[in-house]
């Protein structure tokens, strides 16, 4: 093991707390010398936000390593030289604040919230009619709500579009290889010498086996249920409690 990647949601954090021994668990990792990222598909905060909100719960991490999609879609957009058309959380608009507007546009879609009225959707359906590039922050079926129970996230609402413009959207997030690669690329760190830690078994855990990590771990904690290791392919590598298990099991492991 040369370096992990660590989801938040459900993996270091649950709703505003911390998961029980996961700040302990991340300063382990620190400990054994083991390079981190955190990759989120959390599309509702800006990164500056989510950077204060893991301080605030005693979580010493820098800017520069949280991964989330919104920096690969400002990064799009600018490449192909795009104006953003946003169906996206209010939390998350600063990112794209300062882009260039008035060009031909990508519809860039993300965790919206109440703003997924038929109004949003509709217009946004219209621009794709129209030839409008197609970006998903992150395609996810569901999130675990501050109440607890699951709900809606970004995904079903992406398949929606989908299926109204005959289009499959470019994901910018997990489970994206390019998103993984990148994150392991910042930190010099290659696939085949890394570990994925998630509660999501398809996006998290799938998807960076897909993208040829050695490990991906999946937690029972967030919005995992029971079942969930045997419902995508690839499957997790190892199925335990909590980040604080998979920080022991990653150590464990790590070799010389």
């Amino acid at each position: 093991m040369r370096g992990v990647l660590l989801d938040l949601a459900g993996v270091v954090y649950d709703g505003e707390k911390p998961i029980a021994g996961g700040i302990e668990a991340v300063a382990a990792l620190r400990d054994a010398c083991l390079p981190l990222r955190f990759v989120s598909n959390t599309t509702r905060l800006a990164k500056p936000a989510i950077v204060a909100k893991l301080h605030a719960m005693g979580l010493d991490i820098g800017t520069d390593e949280v991964f989330a999609p919104a920096a690969a879609a400002r990064d799009w957009l600018l490449r192909h030289r795009r104006s953003p058309h946003l169906l996206i959380h209010p939390g998350l608009e600063p990112e794209f604040r300062d882009l260039p507007r008035g060009g031909q546009p990508a519809v860039v879609i993300g965790d919206a919230g109440e703003a997924f009225t038929y109004s949003a959707l509709n217009e946004a359906f219209r621009l794709l009619d129209d030839g409008a590039d197609f970006l998903a922050l992150a395609a996810n079926r569901t999130f675990r709500d501050g109440d607890g129970r699951l709900s809606l996230d970004a995904g079903p609402f992406v398949t929606a579009l989908e299926f109204a413009t005959g289009r499959h959207a470019t994901v910018l997030g997990k489970p994206s290889v390019d998103f993984f690669l990148a994150a392991l690329a910042d930190m010099g760190c290659e696939p085949e010498t890394a570990a994925m830690v998630g509660d999501d078994a398809e996006a998290d855990v799938a998807g960076a086996l897909r993208a040829g990590l050695a490990t991906a771990l999946l937690v029972r904690s967030g919005k995992y249920r029971p079942g969930d290791e045997t419902r995508f392919d690839p499957p997790p590598t190892a199925v335990v409690d909590d980040l604080a298990a998979a920080a022991t099991w990653i150590i464990e492991r790590r070799g010389p």
